[in-house]
């Protein structure tokens, strides 16, 4: 079974399009000698229509359900150990990055850096945190939710739909304070289901289907923004009443849906490109270090601040000007050096990693598991935290998150036994999962140096696979096929 580099491209294209967007609106001016980063979108609103070129995080979620409705069957219901396995890939990279951040932190408040600064700086380190927290939910959820499409098929992701918009017309009339909360899971968790859908050929048995997906939700969300009372823009603004991401909006659910129904549909056309090394050989790299790239990649804009800003080095035209605008191009040229030296600085961290992640023994059984269960609630709420607030809210050490984040750690991490003796590994170890946002291949925290193994093709890759087997029905597909694979991957 060959590999689907489709999926390693969506990851590509997902994080090198998160990656740019959080580049190009931000905007650092250096005026009395204070240091600030006015915001772009609400500066110049309408950059927010760039929003819709670079918000494309439902690609994440897509590509991971698709990955993980192979891996969950071939896991034998093993549920904890399978998601503990998960939460250690995602958390271990994670847990470093943080607790390097909150070091700088408290460094700098213990010798007086301006509040003001330390927030704005701790601010930027942490404003991806937010996917961390969902995807660990929705991933925990699995089990759940992987039951409930191999029961409905289709219609569980259209009941995940149905409930979002109920809850976003409850927030959006009452204005409920926990409440809108949930549509982090519902609406993220569409995309997520949709990837099952995707790899038992739901999506792919009438060929128009998913262009219908893709016209359906775009014309939805054209018509929320048209009439309803959402934003253009896929981010937060601050001058805006109404987000579209916090919490995700029914306008948010649209473009999941519409943005998951074109990948699909593109997907033939897409897998027949990826057949060729040239390509490819771009395209790898990029997916495997994509945990790196996603957790690090605003380290290089402040380091470029210090460097150009700080020393007055950088001209300062007005910001939206032409000369500003032209002055992007270099500004990303000069933040990607910098992100490559970085991650050429992180290699040796990153092999450390793979050692500790393989005496963490990820694949075993889990022995508390009420401390991991624990420890997976204190990890989740202290991300959200950093996610909302930064890493230095207030220009303060956060002392109650960065409690929190080292109880869920340490007792995620420490709460797998020894692997039951006549009970085989789950097939696919800590960071195998090649199209795994959470778990990187080799740059999260892999079980070692060899090559992924191949994922499970999604039902409209035969062209890119070869012939498909003809005794394998739709059923088969949805049970067994995944079941034939040794290890994981995606």
């Amino acid at each position: 079974m060959n590999r689907d580099r489709y999926l390693d491209f969506l990851r590509a294209l997902a994080i090198c399009c998160v990656v740019t967007g959080h580049w190009l609106i931000t905007a650092l001016t250096h005026r009395d000698g204070a240091l600030a980063a006015p915001e772009l979108l609400a500066t110049l609103p309408w950059t927010q229509w760039l929003t819709l070129l670079f918000q494309i995080m439902p690609l994440f979620f897509l590509a991971g359900g698709c990955a993980a409705a192979g891996s969950w069957t071939r896991a034998q219901g093993r549920a904890l150990p399978w998601i503990r396995q998960r939460t250690v890939r995602l958390l271990l990279p994670t847990g470093v990055y943080a607790g390097l951040a909150l070091v700088a932190v408290a460094v700098c408040s213990a010798v007086g850096v301006d509040p003001g600064l330390l927030a704005m700086v701790g601010w930027a380190l942490a404003m991806q945190f937010w996917f961390l927290p969902v995807y660990l939910l929705v991933t925990a959820l699995t089990p759940v939710l992987h039951a409930a499409h191999r029961r409905f098929g289709l219609a569980a992701p259209a009941v995940l739909g149905l409930a979002a918009v109920t809850v976003d017309v409850v927030v959006l009339r009452a204005h409920p304070p926990v409440l809108g909360s949930l549509n982090y899971v519902l609406v993220w968790a569409v995309a997520y289901q949709l990837g099952f859908c995707w790899a038992d050929g739901l999506l792919t048995r009438r060929p128009l289907l998913p262009w219908a997906l893709a016209a359906a939700g775009g014309l939805g969300f054209g018509l929320l923004v048209a009439f309803g009372p959402f934003p253009v823009s896929l981010i937060l603004v601050s001058t805006e009443t109404v987000s579209n991401t916090n919490p995700p909006s029914a306008a948010m659910l649209a473009w999941v849906v519409a943005q998951c129904g074109l990948c699909v549909a593109l997907a033939p056309a897409a897998r027949r490109l990826l057949r060729g090394e040239r390509l490819w050989r771009v395209v790898r790299p990029v997916g495997r270090a994509s945990m790196s790239v996603y957790l690090w990649h605003m380290v290089p804009v402040l380091a470029a601040a210090g460097l150009f800003y700080l020393t007055r080095l950088a001209p300062e035209p007005a910001v939206g000007s032409g000369v500003w605008w032209a002055l992007r191009l270099p500004w990303l040229a000069i933040l990607t050096g910098l992100l490559l030296a970085l991650l050429a600085a992180l290699a040796p961290l990153e092999r450390a990693l793979r050692t500790l992640a393989d005496r963490l023994r990820p694949e075993g059984e889990v022995r508390w598991p009420g401390l991991f269960a624990l420890g997976f609630a204190a990890a989740v709420y202290a991300l959200s935290v950093f996610a909302s607030h930064g890493f230095a809210f207030g220009g303060r050490f956060p002392v109650p998150a960065a409690g929190f984040l080292a109880v869920g750690l340490l007792f995620t991490l420490g709460a797998a036994g020894e692997r039951p003796a006549r009970e085989r590994p789950l097939p696919d170890r800590a960071g195998t999962d090649a199209a795994d946002p959470a778990g990187p291949a080799d740059l999260a925290v892999p079980a070692g140096p060899s090559e992924p193994a191949p994922p499970p093709l999604p039902a409209d890759a035969a062209d890119a696979a070869g012939p498909a087997d003809p005794a394998r029905s739709a059923d088969a597909a949805r049970t067994g096929a995944a079941a034939r694979v040794t290890s994981d991957g995606r």
